[in-house]
């Protein structure tokens, strides 16, 4: 099986050819001269089969006090991996889309925040991997956000894994 990365996408199933710098550039400058400040939240989460793993990355775009929209895609693993390497193979892949995106957000003064999917209670299996996943995140500059503050990850990205 070969590893399948999808295009970006919006909620309602639009897909887009543009890389997703230009497309998150689009939608700020269109949401701030409507008037709405912004702040963005990136998160994965991943689904576990018998012979293979589906991811999904989001970027949600907050409109303060007007709800929000989300840009979203899928990423099919060839392979079954243990809960701790899953686990940061979400952040990973949630780093990497903040790392693309940082610059056009600091351009438009936008906050970022990066949602992983990881409970920070450790009765909970992802627990193994908290401290590994939030040294990440926080070491590459990002504000770190984690269950049950994490709703891009454990929320919206849950939904279209």
């Amino acid at each position: 099986m070969k590893n399948e990365q999808q295009k970006w996408r919006s909620f309602s199933g639009e897909f887009f050819d543009q890389p997703i710098t230009g497309i998150l550039e689009d939608a700020i400058i269109r949401e701030q001269k409507a008037g709405h400040r912004l702040k963005v939240c990136v998160g994965s989460d991943s689904q576990a089969y018998n012979s293979h793993v589906e991811y999904a990355t989001v970027i949600v775009v907050l409109r303060e006090g007007k709800g929000g929209f989300m840009f979203m895609r899928n990423y099919k693993g060839t392979k079954q991996i243990g809960i701790k390497e899953r686990m940061l193979k979400e952040v990973t892949m949630s780093v990497e889309v903040a790392y693309a995106i940082c610059d056009i957000l600091d351009k438009y003064n936008v906050a970022l925040e990066v949602h992983a999917d990881i409970n920070t209670d450790p009765k909970f299996e992802s627990n193994v991997a908290l401290k590994d996943a939030m040294g990440y995140i926080l070491g590459m500059g990002f504000v770190f956000k984690a269950k049950p503050y994490a709703f891009a990850s454990s929320s919206c990205a849950d939904k279209v894994v």
